[in-house]
């Protein structure tokens, strides 16, 4: 089978529109550096669209109607959106499901020490990373410190113009030769993945003068102390804004489009969409990057309990139309595929591969070798899928994660799976997965949100 790509059916006008929802999508980017800016970000747009929390609709006791626009946060990381349509809930749920997590470093809760005139932050990585990459580029810390009174404090240091920004160091390549016969999984231990912080001394002391020149520095500015760190997530993640890539700006360069640039056009698509017969649902969850696990994971309760308290509002909950309910919704696993890289073809099955520039991908299933772990979407399903978006003139493709044996992942599907629902995993191709720096085209965010809005209002 051949696809064609989606740039050469674009119009002078679908080019515009195009440009302008990726413009707004890197600003996305910028604004949500982490699951916390994230949830902040989309409850901002989302209240702009006339959303309303549902903790306070069941604070007063309102009953919802259709038509009603409902957001719900959990513990800051996780959240959930919600246009309520005119059939009952019980009939079921179209659903987009993404993760705002992304793989990255995380401040230890004892991190700051100071060896041989520097003060260093001891980092633990977050998610599935190349160790050697993180290192000589600069890096920016993004997070929360919360102290013992309650009171949080936001950090971002090194994203304005006037920021430091902070680097994990490199051997120089002159005394490096035994490091470069090592293994690439060794190259870099996870523990020398340290921040270097500071290197000035407090006059006058003999002991750790750059580490308490470092602490002054956080009590002046931030009003913190080297216990508060217990009580802080802190996040290291790449310094500097989303950028237009290649000559001819067709592509976007950026850190966390995995998976922030499904999480973004399934928001995109929610808000675009009419109200229609079956309630639509945009999820956006936590920890996917390590098992989808803790209270902000898919594991989680918290989609099933959020559905529970809006039957509950609408005046028709039970046990049973729950379970109905979750039972005969559909999902679109809103994840990343693996885009062919000419310069790495060893590892695809080209006529299995996602092709920068043909639209939107599916991935029937993922997992690894044999399958292995995934969710394999039912074929009435997938061909259901397929006319909605042939219907809307969508541009789409299907893909697996590489040759059989040499890898895979996986996503949330097989997590919403388990209610017996319809999941398939589709999304955009992306270069660079995991690396400080991806890669994906505005071709396939645009046919991405075009997909994500034909099954919202058809499904």
């Amino acid at each position: 089978m051949e696809t064609k790509n989606a740039w050469e059916k674009y119009s002078k006008e679908e080019l515009k529109t195009l440009d302008e929802l990726c413009k707004d999508y890197r600003s996305f980017l910028d604004a949500g550096k982490t699951e916390r800016e994230c949830v902040k970000e989309i409850v901002r747009r989302a209240e702009k669209q006339g959303y309303v929390n549902l903790c306070k609709i069941v604070e007063k006791g309102e009953k919802i109607k259709a038509g009603a626009k409902i957001y719900a946060v959990w513990m800051n990381k996780t959240v959930a959106l919600f246009r309520i349509g005119k059939k009952d809930l019980e009939t079921g749920i179209n659903i987009l499901g993404a993760h705002i997590d992304s793989p990255r470093m995380d401040v230890k809760q004892n991190p700051l020490y100071e060896r041989d005139g520097f003060a260093y932050l001891d980092t633990h990585y977050y998610g599935g990373i190349k160790k050697y990459q993180w290192v000589a580029l600069p890096l920016a810390i993004h997070g929360v410190v919360v102290k013992t009174n309650g009171e949080v404090v936001d950090i971002t240091i090194g994203e304005d113009k006037n920021d430091p920004v902070f680097c994990v160091t490199d051997l120089l390549i002159h005394l490096a030769q035994e490091q470069m016969e090592k293994k690439a999984n060794k190259v870099i231990e996870g523990e020398n993945l340290d921040i270097l912080f500071a290197s000035r001394p407090v006059k006058g002391e003999e002991k750790d003068a750059v580490k308490k020149q470092a602490l002054a520095l956080l009590k002046k500015k931030y009003g913190i102390s080297e216990e508060d760190f217990i009580s802080a997530e802190l996040e290291i993640v790449p310094a500097g804004h989303a950028r237009e890539c290649g000559l001819d700006k067709s592509m976007i360069m950026a850190y966390g489009q995995d998976d922030r640039v499904c999480a973004y056009t399934s928001m995109i698509a929610l808000f675009e969409a009419d109200q229609a017969e079956r309630t639509t649902c945009c999820l956006l969850t936590d920890k996917e990057e390590i098992g989808s696990v803790g209270a902000t994971g898919m594991q989680s309760h918290f989609f099933e309990n959020t559905v529970a308290e809006l039957m509950h509002a609408m005046g028709g909950y039970s046990e049973l139309k729950l379970r109905r309910c979750l039972a005969s919704s559909r999902m679109l696993s809103s994840d990343v595929s693996a885009g062919y890289d000419p310069l790495f073809a060893s590892a695809f099955d080209k006529r299995n591969a996602a092709i920068f520039g043909e639209g939107m991908v599916f991935n029937k299933f993922t997992g690894s070798r044999g399958k292995s772990g995934s969710n394999d979407a039912n074929a009435e399903y997938l061909g259901a899928i397929r006319k909605l978006l042939d219907e809307a003139e969508v541009s789409y493709q299907t893909a697996e994660l590489g040759k059989v044996d040499i890898g895979g992942g996986g996503t949330i599907a097989y997590i919403l799976s388990l209610y017996g629902m319809e999941v398939v995993d589709c999304g955009v191709a992306v270069l660079n997965m995991h690396a400080p720096w991806e890669i994906t085209s505005k071709a396939d965010i645009y046919e991405t949100k075009k997909g994500y809005l034909a099954f919202l209002t058809g499904a």
